[in-house]
């Protein structure tokens, strides 16, 4: 699998090798460990938890049957299967990829996603590719063929090793990662444009390049549905793309904004916590028994694991979020779907409720700290990114960037909902008061 086919589909795959023992070296927001280390064995793991796993699992049990569309292959089967719902569809017309001859914006590549698992179709292409969200291995990468025979079998997504040799770049932070691409117009001498990786810290002027985008962003430009067969007046806004191309295999009409905007946030987040999983791994001195630990090792591992939980809290209260400038509205029913989706604390408020009038969240702290791949977070992970949340939600951490992003009205919901809905929340996480 070459590196332009996750590209396209807005999933870049990440490795970074060298030494384990350079603690100090890692506080530049990077992962700059082996996957080959003992305490991650990215490649080898036996055990590892994700949707495709149970997939697969179901699959042979004879649990699952999947059906083979002429037009779609097993796309159908494969979202029921991961439980991806369609209306978090979106379309990327960028040619960015080893499939790229079949990807245009007649024939754009379809992303769906959840909070564990995304998965890429196009139509006409060879296999669907799946990234998983493991407990602990970061993403994991599967393909699934898309042949007619294997559906009097049991097809298996299968882990797509072969693109771990060149999906290498610090945007996932130096572990196998998700990654949300903006892609400039190509140019007459250009295959394809130039990708840029955007999180949730950037304006919509700076997103959605090479992507179709359906709903409302009100005055709010950006760079999507750049093609021919949309109109060129000044705002190219889109309710559905029916119309734009042929729509034989499409589970829908949508390419959401707001499913564009938490997949961009979710994606970042996914990174983070790898790392921060990894990182703790890395330098955890009794999953290496033959390292001999040297004076003041103990004091560097806290410092170095401290800066990290302060980049997994800054993330988490989406402290840098690029605030909006008009209302946003989808148009595929993801915003409402999403919003009713997880716990909820006793006065019915959830962590998964979208704002989007100022921001993304009506409660500014991710929905993935409820994730698998954050319980499952190792003790010296976890413990000063608790310390660390609760140092920002408590008011102790002074800092004008923290009173700017996050009110105390703010502050105190995200602690009243944690403390209702989070089983492993600290108990000194009490009433805010300041």
């Amino acid at each position: 699998m070459h590196w332009r086919t996750l590209s396209a589909l807005g999933l870049w795959l990440v490795v970074v090798g060298s030494a384990w023992t350079h603690v100090d070296a890692q506080r530049a927001g990077t992962f700059r460990g082996s996957i080959d280390d003992p305490a991650i064995r990215y490649s080898t793991a036996p055990n590892l938890n994700n949707a495709v796993v149970d997939a697969n699992k179901k699959i042979q049990d004879g649990a699952l049957r999947f059906e083979f569309d002429e037009r779609s292959g097993f796309l159908r089967s494969a979202l029921e299967a991961l439980g991806i719902p369609v209306d978090s569809q979106l379309l990327v017309f960028s040619r960015a990829s080893l499939q790229g001859k079949r990807i245009s914006d007649q024939n754009p590549r379809a992303l769906f996603f959840n909070d564990r698992v995304a998965l890429g179709w196009v139509r006409g292409g060879d296999v669907l590719e799946v990234a998983a969200h493991d407990e602990s291995a970061g993403v994991v990468f599967y393909t699934l063929e898309q042949r007619a025979e294997l559906a009097s079998g049991t097809p298996q997504f299968k882990r797509a090793f072969e693109c771990l040799g060149c999906h290498v770049t610090g945007n996932t932070l130096g572990v196998p990662g998700l990654l949300m691409v903006n892609t400039t117009p190509p140019q007459p001498t250009q295959f394809s444009g130039i990708p840029r990786h955007i999180d949730h810290s950037d304006p919509f002027a700076q997103r959605f390049g090479g992507w179709f985008v359906t709903g409302s962003t009100g005055s709010a430009k950006h760079m999507g549905n750049e093609v021919a067969a949309v109109d060129t007046g000044p705002s190219r806004e889109l309710t559905s793309v029916e119309g734009l191309f042929d729509s034989g295999g499409y589970r829908a009409f949508s390419s959401d904004i707001v499913a564009h905007m938490v997949l961009t946030h979710q994606a970042g987040m996914t990174n983070v916590l790898t790392r921060a999983s990894w990182e703790a791994r890395a330098m955890d001195p009794s999953l290496h028994p033959l390292f001999t630990p040297d004076p003041g090792m103990d004091e560097r591992i806290a410092s170095v694991m401290s800066s990290v939980a302060s980049e997994v809290v800054d993330y988490l209260l989406f402290v840098d979020e690029a605030k909006l400038t008009d209302r946003v509205r989808g148009t595929s029913g993801f915003a409402e779907r999403f919003s009713s989706s997880g716990p909820r604390d006793r006065k019915g408020r959830s962590l998964y409720e979208l704002d989007l009038n100022q921001r993304l969240m009506q409660y500014p702290c991710s929905y993935l700290i409820y994730s698998p791949a954050f319980d499952a977070l190792p003790l010296l992970a976890k413990v000063p990114i608790y310390k660390r949340l609760w140092d920002v939600l408590s008011g102790e951490a002074q800092e004008p960037r923290y009173r700017a992003a996050l009110s105390l009205a703010d502050r105190q919901a995200i602690v009243e909902i944690l403390k209702d809905t989070k089983k492993d929340l600290p108990p000194y996480f009490q009433n805010v008061t300041r």
